[in-house]
């Protein structure tokens, strides 16, 4: 019996075994990542206390959680009306956050909103492992497993790490997106579709997703043409497979919604018309931009959007020069650009670029160069500004 013939009713025990393992390597970066949300909590819980307000009803019951939590309880088809002719409808939303607020209603005595808090909470770890898990994979040969328990922390530690927390669908859709694109540097092409669907029926970004596999699968499949024979039939169709299945999500939900609306292939796009969203390659934010300079003490606030923009493409031509896999340069570009170049909502665009964490892998092997007496403070004084930031942020009347 060759290596590759394994008895089946081997497999499971040493897929365990690997999955044991994994856990025990990405334990550090867990128990980090457990310790940064914890404190990020208890901050916030302090803070609305002392402004009257329930820090649990900002997590659960404020802006986009509330339309998932009537998605789950009441299904499609609700929307508000605008003085100004506006339609928000919550065709918007994709559903996987809600099937599963949906679903865990019904096995528990948890309400839709408890629900939501839940499922993000465990998907916010769900996405730290898998931080961990492709940055440990690219570059734990040489830095061991620093680099990647330094990407956690700092992902954790985002300025907007608080809506990791929220009953949100960004930690939802970084854990399929994190494991999506590890499964894709390891070459399990079916589960990288899989999980790349998934990541399609949560957010309209999980394009960034499939465009990551696809990319990869094309790019493998144009060096098994010029001659460098990789892979054997089997792993070839698998490959293919995995391509067919990647776009499937967002597809299915985005014809869904023009069969439902009557407006075809282009429906969804009506309906985020309605909420006054598109793309338009970053007009209306540069407008929004330069508007803040036009008097003070805004102006402070446009230059900290410069800086922040001018930094975030920094780091994105840093992870190009260190030579980052194409799937995860393919999977940050396209978040990046759906992010900056989005129309409207502007003071949600933090958060739209948290799933862009690849980004972060420069600052993370910076860190992780440096001795640990160095390190820990640094990181401490990111976490702390990160707890007090969150907690200002949330209290504040606009939308996270």
């Amino acid at each position: 019996m060759t290596e590759l013939e394994v008895p089946t009713t081997a497999r499971a025990p040493r897929a365990a075994a690997a999955g044991s393992a994994s856990l025990r390597r990405a334990a550090p970066a867990l128990l980090g990542y457990a310790a940064v949300r914890i404190l990020c909590l208890l901050t916030l819980a302090v803070w609305s206390a002392a402004r009257g307000k329930s820090a649990y009803t900002l997590l659960t019951a404020r802006w986009d959680a509330l339309w998932y939590t009537r998605v789950a309880e009441l299904g499609y088809g609700y929307e508000v009306r605008l003085p100004n002719g506006d339609v928000h409808s919550n065709l918007a939303f994709f559903p996987l956050l809600p099937w599963l607020e949906r679903l865990l209603h019904a096995v528990t005595p948890l309400s839709y909103a408890d629900a939501g808090f839940v499922v993000s909470l465990l998907a916010s770890l769900a996405a730290a492992w898998g931080i961990f898990a492709v940055a440990d994979h690219v570059y734990g040969g040489r830095y061991g497993r620093g680099a990647g328990v330094c990407a956690v922390l700092l992902w954790a530690a985002l300025p907007v790490g608080i809506v990791q927390s929220m009953a949100y669908s960004e930690s939802l859709f970084t854990a399929l997106a994190a494991w999506s694109l590890y499964a894709v540097l390891t070459g399990r092409w079916v589960t990288a579709g899989l999980l790349a669907s998934a990541a399609g029926l949560t957010r309209p970004v999980g394009l960034a997703v499939v465009a990551a596999v696809w990319v990869t699968g094309v790019l493998a499949f144009a060096r098994e043409r010029g001659g460098a024979r990789t892979g054997a039939r089997a792993g070839r169709a698998r490959r293919a497979l995995g391509l067919v299945l990647a776009p499937l999500g967002t597809a299915g939900y985005v014809l869904w919604v023009g069969r439902r609306t009557g407006g075809g292939v282009f429906g969804y796009l009506d309906v985020q018309a309605g909420w006054r969203n598109g793309f338009d390659g970053g007009y209306a934010f540069a407008r929004f931009v330069a508007d803040k300079f036009t008097a003070f003490p805004s102006a402070l606030a446009g230059l900290g959007l410069v800086v922040g923009v001018a930094l975030l493409i920094r780091l994105y031509v840093v992870c190009v020069r260190q030579g980052q896999p194409v799937p995860l340069l393919v999977y940050t570009g396209v978040v990046l650009a759906l992010a900056l170049c989005a129309s409207s909502y502007f003071g949600s665009k933090p958060r739209l670029l948290m799933p862009a964490f690849p980004v972060l892998f420069p600052l993370a092997l910076a860190l992780a160069r440096l001795r640990t007496r160095t390190s820990a403070p640094v990181v401490g004084a990111v976490v702390a500004v990160a707890a007090a930031y969150g907690a200002w942020w949330l209290n504040g009347s606009g939308p996270p």
